[in-house]
């Protein structure tokens, strides 16, 4: 929460998840997400990492891809929005998965920001 009141000084924040609007809403109230905004891959009867999710997310927020940064712990999320043009920013949640955890440990690709967690994701980004 640190970090994402952090950026949200300066940046727009809005979460795009494959979660359903009625989850990630509530989470972010009873978990004081400071998001402004609050999209899911529902809104495109699709699931990321189909080109609609990302593209129709940009739209829907009045702008261009190159515009936006997606920022998030899973590669596969990165590479599908770099691939449409968004900037893209990699933070490690090593225990997301549980303590067996064995996918998203680190970047796997040159990602525009990488750091090891939102805090340092947010100094990285100036704010």
């Amino acid at each position: 929460v640190l970090g994402l009141t952090r950026l949200k000084s300066k940046f727009v924040l809005a979460t795009l998840s494959n979660g359903d609007i009625a989850m990630l809403t509530h989470m972010a109230k009873y978990g004081g997400l400071p998001w402004d905004c609050v999209l899911s891959s529902e809104l495109f009867r699709r699931y990321k990492p189909a080109p609609e999710v990302y593209l129709g997310a940009t739209r829907l927020l009045g702008l261009r891809p190159e515009e936006v940064m997606m920022v998030a712990s899973h590669n596969y999320d990165l590479k599908a929005a770099r691939s449409h043009g968004m900037k893209t920013g990699f933070f490690a949640r090593p225990t997301q998965y549980g303590p067996n955890q064995a996918v998203d440990l680190e970047a796997e690709e040159e990602w525009d920001v990488i750091a090891d967690n939102m805090v340092s994701f947010a100094e990285a980004m100036g704010t």
